[in-house]
């Protein structure tokens, strides 16, 4: 049994195996898009671990007994499953194939995130319901795929999952290792207006450090309105006036790695914070490959990225769900 495959060897028919993110991440980089090399731990074996330890039936009837209206019947079931994952140990042969995969692709630092084969479909949008774990190293790699695994318990998982009525839909998880981009800057594109749906207009939002201070709410980011029919894609050439507005938000921290492991907030000074975090030229680049994906996908995405050292990279795909 194979526990794991590269993104160059999934598509977006890999959701199955792979959940949303992953079998994004492999669509994406077989279309030649900026994405960062890594792998996923398949949701196979996220199945063969419950089998092998046998916390199946543990599991299962822990989730029937979930009273949704008691909050405290939620956490209390939370508890109780997550706490069957993480204690534990995860079998020999998954072990050895996880840290040859990494070694071989010379990974070193990775975020570790966790990708739900129920995620991102049309009825079901597990984004922010699963965990994801930054600047991971060999050295905690393992636990932090057991905590993805583990993951899919969260109190606010298991209320969505009874929400969407999934609690007896078999829902299992796969796990993307994905070298870390140090990002001096990051954030979220929507290749579709958001609030007023204009298909011809891209929004960029940017800040400094890692995306997850703009994803988990932490800071205002800068936001830029792209007319995406001013970019002609198609031969990458990049056509003056496409930038329609600039919205520059002063930021006060940033989310930036930790030497000890991890992360940890920043503050930034009022100069560094009150820049714009884009340049022109790179709002472009951006919104180019940005409309690359769009194009790739024919539906609209909701796209995060990465810039290190000048160059992009694309770390997330997924549609918008909220059109």
């Amino acid at each position: 049994m194979k526990f794991l495959k590269p993104f160059k060897e999934l598509n977006k028919k890999s959701v199955g195996e792979a959940g949303g993110k992953g079998a994004s991440l492999g669509e994406m980089m077989r279309a030649g898009i900026p994405v960062p090399g890594g792998f996923v731990v398949l949701a196979s074996t996220f199945d063969k671990f419950i089998e092998e330890t046998d916390i199946g039936v543990a599991i299962t009837g822990e989730l029937d007994s979930v009273n949704k209206d008691d909050v405290n019947s939620v956490d209390n079931a939370s508890r109780v499953i997550q706490g069957l994952i993480l204690e534990e140990d995860m079998p020999e042969d998954i072990k050895k194939e996880i840290l040859a995969e990494y070694r071989r692709q010379k990974l070193d630092l990775v975020a570790v995130r966790s990708s739900a084969t129920a995620e991102d479909s049309s009825t079901a949008s597990w984004a922010g319901e699963l965990e994801s774990y930054l600047c991971v190293t060999e050295k905690n790699l393992l636990e932090s795929v057991k905590k993805c695994w583990a993951s899919l318990f969260t109190p606010r998982a298991i209320f969505y999952r009874i929400e969407k009525k999934l609690h007896k839909t078999k829902v299992s998880v796969a796990v993307v290792v994905q070298k870390m981009v140090n990002s001096e800057i990051s954030g979220i594109v929507f290749t579709v207006h958001p609030v007023t749906q204009d298909k011809n207009q891209l929004i960029i939002e940017a800040g400094l450090g890692f995306g997850e201070a703009i994803v988990g709410g932490l800071i205002t980011p800068d936001s830029y309105v792209v007319d995406k029919s001013k970019i002609k894609n198609q031969k990458s050439k990049i056509m003056k006036g496409a930038i329609l507005d600039i919205n520059i938000a002063e930021q006060e921290k940033m989310i930036v790695r930790d030497k000890k492991g991890g992360t940890k907030e920043k503050k930034i000074s009022k100069i560094e914070g009150g820049k714009q975090k884009l340049t022109g030229k790179e709002i472009l680049e951006l919104a180019d490959i940005c409309i690359k994906i769009e194009n790739h996908y024919k539906f609209p995405c909701d796209i995060e990225w990465a810039l290190e050292k000048g160059k992009f990279y694309i770390v997330q795909s997924r549609p918008i769900t909220t059109l």
